[in-house]
Parts: structure tokens; C-alpha cells; sequence
């Protein structure tokens, strides 16, 4: 059972006194300002003046645009009063309301108020007492929601297991949560919702119960989640919303059927005593134009955007080729902008993604948030497939290039672009969902993604999801506690199965041998990483994946899990700091044209399956002789040196070089990442700084000779990774006599053996015993690991 105790992974309790006051006072302008007003005690029908305001955003936005008509850019701010504000449909602004570059329109909480957007319906009950401590209520009919809250507590839809704060991943999980014995107890699962990891822990999977068999075996849909379909995890899931798992204190389920909501309190609370809010809207202002009649030059400052209805059951779009699927929404989406600025919010407890930029969207910033406590993602840039030449949408897929769009760069202009996100502090996302990111990127050229604190997420901090279009900044983030309840992946992470990218190695190397030209179709601009904090609990601080191409690396502190570059082209790393770990290049190409220099190492290069080494891998700077000569004795670091690595204070996680004369390694800041703001910096926390481990690293690698063939079990996460394994198990054939039988039969090196005439194969002594056991089966057969699926051969022995 993994277990992880994370302080700051608190379930919001109290929304009223968590949203931060926000005092928005500015210098006088020299030009008049238009307000208009919005209060909780207001009326639609008053003027919107400050002692007759309006009761909604609807009526100050009417009354915006009529103000406008025959003006010329005049200035105008809508203003909300103190106090909750229940929408019962999203804000939306239109081109006709946009503002200019100098007189922007403004909408904001008053100075010094606390103003709370919410997507929840007041229920209005009547509690009455009923067995086992469970109490019940009639809600109106046709009324559905996915989450509850109570004075403010959200409360826990009923599930099995119980929810257990302390465990990662889900707050708990059981492998017998499926089992017939415990279904057969539920009279009429319609309804429940099944979550799950993915089988390899790359994300999770959702699946709604449509009914049960005779058998008590469950039929289910959805699972749409993830775009590396699998089998559900085989221990990592739960089930939810079955009302005979109503067993414990502040659990929920609502009977849609006859409009029954059934509560358990705590021992000795009168649910009639405290107030119900069930969220019901996805989204609370959407932004909405295009690109030749965009919205433009609005400002939202100041509000506390909560309790929007969970939208995990609507993921389904594929992100091009990376391992996302996508739902176009949050609680604030913006979608044909330019020149808008939305600063200094709160985004608290919401069901879905925080704020979603969708298609065409310019010079965006987005600043000064604080976003906790969500269901999906913090901030989402996608972009419209129809802009991408010769788009693919599944790992398995590839465009021929008989048939390939080869003209460099998008095909059209849909896809946000010159944005800003900047000085947010992020954490505690992904509650529901686990393929999310505290900045997610797809389909996007040149964003900037600065200063910010982002940790406690289940995946990646910042994902990158295809290399369209590069150009991106990404720098002095505080990226932390990240991949903690998924495994194979990076506090950065990125993907670039673009144009050149084939599913088959060996096609690929071929097609980008004879093609290079395609390489950088896609990822037009270098994407940049630097002076940023990392910190990657299962998987690597930096992690460039399949394809990922037009990146360079430098100055960054990785703490705990080093930098990957798996196969990819034109990476250039330098400059880099490296604790407890070092450097994983996987599976490279011929050409790569990759350089790896002037970085602190503290372990051999953890290569795997690389023949060929870019460039340059050279001048890097080590704490042990001994991983320096293994390296060197691949044919690299020629001018490598051993360093005494003596830091300034390595306690308080300052990592520069003191008294070091080599003018390869620079030292860089190492003090001041993350978050900038002073309101936002008292709340973040900081990464645990690792204690550092000087002495030599065990070695994993037992190998095994067999008929012409080098073997060794699967037993890093590297390895793992390189082969594309959803587990650490199987056996990987390093080497292979091209005259060997093994060979002459199918086999190849790089394959992993799962499995040899029927006995699985989880470790070299596995295989090692099924071959003397079976020794005299004729032509056995393998099923063994290739290209990210599973191959059958039959050896011909």
C-alpha cells in the first residue's frame, strides 16, 4: 500500500474565511471612470449606481454595453459588493463589451471585500432521522450533482473504501473494489462511478456503472480518459455513489430516482443545523470571440471563483498523440482573446480544470492567482487541431508520408499564442483527475511560464503535450511534490510525437535518416528551461519524452530524479545542477545533434539502449571518480572532470560552487524561485531539500548469457521507461548474435520477455527456470515487449 502523509493536502473547510481579500485601489486616473455596481441586496431594475446597485453581473453587463453606444472608449468597471454570489449561469463577455489597451474594462471586487463566485444551487432541506445514523431529505426532482457541501465541508460521496487522507493514490483504494462477493451487497449500482489508474500508473481512467449481470459482474462505459488506452489498474481503483457503502461519517449519496439524499453526520449533529450547496456549473465567465472578432482588453481582478460541478466523465477529446484527452472547459475559459489580464483571483474547490484557454487566444496574462483544491487542472493552453499539418491522434497512428501536409509551422492561426502565466501559486490539483498539470500546453507557440509555485499535483507540474510550435519560456518555477500518485513521468514533462514520430523504431530511424527536413516541421521554435527548482517523487525532475525535439536546458536545480532525454532531436543541456542523481539518456537517434556539457553529475550516466551520443556528452562535472572512468569508457566525457562539489549551503538548498575556477559551470541563483507576490508567498510552502549521499550508488544488473543473447531483468524505473513497460517487470535482452537462433527467430535487442510458453517472466531467474523447466518444448513461444506492445515470436529451438 502506498502511503504518503502530505500536510498541505487538506480538503478545503471553510471557502468564506479561505478566499484572500484582494484591494484592487489604484492611482487616480486623470480620465472618468464609469462604475457599475453589483450587490447581493441589489435589484436589476436600479441604476447600478454604489446606493442602487444590481443584483447580477447580467444587468451591469446590459447596462455596460448601452453606456458604450456613442462613446468613444470610454472607461468602465464593474464592481462587486462583499458577499456569495450564486450564478445560476456563467458570466459571458462578448466582443461588444471589450475594452482598449488604456481603459480597459475592469471588473473586480470592491477594495478590501471578499467576493465569492459560485456554480452551486442552495438546497433548501428538510432532515429526517433514519437508521444507522443515516439521515434523509428530499431534494427537487431531476435535480443530479457529483459533489455536496455542508457549512462549507465537502463532504464525501459514498465510496469503498473509505476515504483515508493519508493514502495516495485516490485517499484509498482496494483491489477487491470490483470483487462479485461485494457487488452482490448492492442492490442497484446505477449510477456509481469506478475510478482507476491506468495499467501502467500513466494517469486514471473513469467509468460510469450502467448495471449489474446475474453474476454480479458489473457493465460500465467510459474510460475515455487517457489517450494510452489499458486495462483498468489491477489494485490502484475505487467505486463511488453505492448507497450500501454509506458507512461512515460525513459520506453522501443522492437517489436520482426518487430525489432522496441520504447523509451521514457526525455522531450527535443535526444535519437541519447547517447548510447544503450542491456545485451544478461547469463554468462561472467564459470569454468568448474569435480571431477576426476577438474580445479584447478585459480585466478581472480580485474574485474567489468556487464550487464548479465536476466534468470528469466528459474528458474524452484526444491531445494529438500525447497520452491526454482534454474537456474544453473551466471555470474561467477564454476562447477568441487578446490583451486580457486576469490577476490576483482565488480558484478554490472546483470540479473541474481552473481556467481553460481554448483556440485562438493572444497576449493573455494570466497572474497573480492562487488555485487549490481542484478536481481537473490549474491552467490549460490547447490549441485547434485544425491549425496542426497532418495531425495524428493516437500513439499507434502516423500519417504516411506519401500523404503528408510537409510545409513547416501551423496551417492556421486557432491556438493561443504570446501568453503570460506567471507569479500563481498552484497546488493540491487533481483530485479527481490524474492526467492533469499545473500548466498544461498543447497546440500553443511561444508562452511564458514564470515565477511560479506549483506542487502536491498527482502528474506533472508543467506538461508539454506535442511540439507544436515551440518557443515557449519556462523559468524560475518551484516545481514540487509532483508525480505522487502516478508513476513514469516528470515534474517537467513533455512529448513530441509530431510529423516525423513513427510507433515503429525502426521505421522512424529510416524515415528520419532519409528525411531529416521533417525533424522540426512541427516544433518550429527553441522552447527554453531555465533557473527553475524540480523536485519528481516517481519518475524524473526533467523529463523530455518520446520525440520531445528544440529544447535548451540550463540553470536549473533538480533535486531528486535528474534529467531524461529519451529519443528527440536538437536538445542542448548545459548548466544544470543534479542532486543524488544524474543524467538518463534513452534510446537515442543516430543524428540527434543532442549536447549534454558543463552540468554537475553525481552518478554515471544511466543510458539505456544508446549506440549513438549526439554531438557532444563532455566537460560535465562529477562527484566520484569512478562514475567518471564508467562513463568515459563508453567513449564520452573525454574532458570530464572531478569536482569537490563543495556548496555554499547545501542545508538551505544553495547549491553554487564555492571557490571553483573551471569557466565551464557557472553558478545561478538557486534562492529565489517560484512565486513573487507577497500575499502568495506567505501561503506557499518550499520542497523538502534531499540530504546528499556522497557515497558510491548500488549497481542494478546481474546479466545472463543464453544462445548468442545478453539478458538482465527490468529493475529501474528507466528501464522501465525506455521499454515502454506499464510495470518494473520482465527481462531485456541487451545484446544479440545476429547468427543466433534467438535472433533468426524474431528476437531483437530492446525486447522485453513477458512471458515464455505460458510461465510469466517478472525477473531474469524467472525466465532462467521456465527455460530449464520447458527446455525440451518445441519452438517455444515468447510473448515479449515491443514498440509499447506485446508481440508473440516462437522461438526456433
Amino acid at each position: 500500500m502506498i502511503k504518503k502523509q502530505i500536510s498541505s493536502v487538506v480538503r478545503l473547510i471553510f471557502i468564506g474565511t479561505s478566499c484572500l481579500l484582494f484591494s484592487s485601489a489604484q492611482a487616480q486616473r486623470p480620465y472618468t471612470v464609469k462604475r457599475f455596481y453589483i450587490s447581493t441586496t441589489g435589484n436589476d431594475r436600479n441604476s447600478g449606481a454604489l446606493r442602487d446597485p444590481f443584483a447580477t453581473a447580467e444587468a451591469a453587463l446590459r447596462a455596460v454595453e448601452k453606456y458604450k453606444k456613442g462613446k468613444a472608449n470610454p472607461s468602465i468597471e464593474i464592481i462587486f459588493d462583499r458577499g456569495t454570489y450564486y450564478l445560476d449561469k456563467p458570466i459571458k463577455l462578448l466582443a461588444a463589451l471589450s475594452g482598449t489597451k488604456k481603459q480597459p474594462l475592469r471588473i473586480k471586487a470592491a477594495d478590501g471585500k471578499q467576493v465569492v463566485l459560485s456554480g452551486a444551487k442552495f438546497l433548501d432541506l428538510k432532515w429526517e432521522q433514519g437508521k444507522n445514523g443515516i439521515w434523509k431529505a428530499k431534494v427537487p426532482n431531476g435535480l443530479s450533482f457529483q459533489s455536496l457541501y455542508a457549512s462549507e465541508r465537502h463532504l464525501v460521496r459514498a465510496r469503498y473504501p473509505n476515504y483515508d487522507l493519508s493514502i495516495l493514490p485516490f485517499q484509498g483504494y482496494a483491489a477487491d473494489a470490483l470483487d462479485s462477493a461485494r457487488i452482490a451487497t448492492w442492490r442497484n449500482p446505477i449510477g456509481g462511478i469506478v475510478h482507476a489508474l491506468h495499467a501502467g500508473r500513466w494517469g486514471g481512467f473513469h467509468y460510469l456503472i450502467t448495471g449489474k449481470d446475474s453474476s454480479s459482474k458489473l457493465t460500465i462505459e467510459g474510460g475515455q480518459q487517457n489517450n494510452r488506452p489499458s486495462k483498468m489498474h489491477e489494485t490502484y481503483r475505487y467505486v463511488e455513489n453505492i448507497f450500501e457503502e454509506l458507512d461512515t461519517a460525513q459520506e453522501w449519496f443522492l437517489d436520482e430516482q426518487t430525489a432522496i439524499l441520504y447523509y451521514m453526520p457526525s455522531k450527535g449533529t443535526d444535519p437541519n443545523t447547517m447548510k447544503f450547496v450542491a456545485p451544478q456549473l461547469e463554468n462561472l465567465i467564459t470569454i468568448s470571440g474569435s480571431a477576426s472578432k476577438p474580445v479584447h482588453d478585459i480585466e478581472i481582478s480580485g474574485l474567489c471563483f468556487t464550487h464548479t460541478a465536476a466534468t470528469f466523465m466528459k474528458t474524452a477529446e484526444p491531445l494529438l498523440r500525447s497520452d491526454w484527452t482534454i474537456y474544453r472547459q473551466g471555470a474561467v475559459k477564454m476562447e477568441g482573446a487578446e490583451n486580457c489580464f486576469l490577476y490576483a483571483n482565488d480558484f478554490i474547490e472546483l470540479g473541474g480544470n481552473a481556467v481553460f484557454l481554448s483556440d485562438y487566444n493572444r497576449r493573455i496574462k494570466i497572474s497573480g492567482n492562487r488555485i487549490e483544491q481542484i478536481g481537473a487542472g490549474a491552467i490549460n493552453f490547447v490549441g485547434d487541431p485544425e491549425a496542426v499539418r497532418s495531425p495524428a491522434f493516437r500513439y499507434e497512428e502516423f500519417v504516411q508520408l506519401s500523404q503528408m501536409d510537409t510545409v513547416k509551422g501551423p496551417k492556421t492561426n486557432n491556438y493561443p499564442m504570446d501568453c503570460e502565466v506567471s507569479d500563481n501559486l498552484i497546488h493540491t490539483i487533481g483530485l479527481i483527475e490524474k492526467q492533469v498539470a499545473g500548466v498544461q500546453v498543447s497546440m500553443a507557440e511561444s508562452l511564458r511560464i514564470l515565477h511560479n509555485t506549483i506542487y502536491n499535483v498527482p502528474r506533472a507540474g508543467i506538461n508539454i503535450g506535442d511540439g507544436t510550435w515551440g518557443g515557449h519560456e519556462i523559468a524560475y518555477n518551484d516545481v514540487f511534490n509532483t508525480v505522487l500518485e502516478t508513476s513514469d513521468h516528470g515534474a517537467f514533462n513533455s512529448w513530441g510525437r509530431d510529423r516525423f514520430w513513427h510507433p515503429n523504431r525502426n521505421e522512424m530511424d529510416q524515415l528520419t535518416l532519409e528525411h531529416p527536413n521533417l525533424i522540426l516541421l512541427d516544433a518550429v521554435k527553441t522552447t527554453k528551461i531555465h533557473d527553475n527548482r524540480f523536485h519528481c517523487d516517481h519518475g524524473w525532475d526533467i523529463d523530455l519524452d518520446d520525440g520531445s525535439s528544440n529544447y535548451e536546458i540550463y540553470n536549473n536545480l533538480c533535486l531528486s530524479g535528474g534529467l531524461k532525454l529519451r529519443e528527440g532531436f536538437y536538445r542542448k543541456v548545459y548548466n544544470n545542477v543534479m542532486l543524488n542523481n544524474g543524467f538518463h539518456p534513452h534510446v537515442w537517434f543516430k543524428h540527434s545533434h543532442d549536447v549534454f556539457r558543463n552540468n554537475i553529475v553525481m552518478q554515471a550516466h544511466h543510458d539505456i539502449q544508446v549506440k549513438y551520443w549526439g554531438d557532444e556528452v563532455d566537460y560535465n562535472i562529477y562527484l566520484r571518480k569512478e562514475d567518471l572512468l564508467k562513463d568515459q569508457a563508453k567513449g564520452v566525457e573525454k574532458h570530464g572532470q572531478i569536482g569537490p562539489l563543495n556548496f555554499v549551503d547545501p542545508i538551505h538548498g544553495d547549491f553554487r560552487l564555492t571557490a571553483w575556477k573551471d569557466q565551464g559551470f557557472k553558478n545561478f541563483d538557486m534562492l529565489h524561485f517560484g512565486v513573487l507576490e507577497e500575499r502568495l508567498k506567505r501561503l506557499a510552502a518550499s520542497p523538502e531539500i534531499p540530504k546528499l549521499i556522497r557515497s558510491e550508488t548500488k549497481e542494478h544488473g546481474q546479466q545472463w548469457a543464453w544462445k548468442g543473447g545478453q539478458f538482465k531483468a527490468i529493475e529501474t524505473m528507466g528501464e522501465q521507461s525506455a521499454a515502454g513497460l506499464p510495470s518494473i517487470a520482465g527481462v531485456l535482452v541487451l545484446q544479440l548474435d545476429e547468427k543466433s537462433i534467438l535472433y533468426k527467430s524474431g528476437l531483437r535487442v530492446g525486447d522485453a520477455i513477458l512471458d515464455y510458453q505460458g510461465e510469466k517472466i517478472a525477473k531474469l531467474t524467472d525466465l532462467q527456470q521456465a527455460i530449464k523447466k520447458l527446455g525440451h518444448t518445441y519452438r517455444p513461444k515468447v510473448i515479449v515487449f515491443r514498440n509499447q506492445q506485446q508481440q508473440e515470436l516462437s522461438l526456433q529451438l
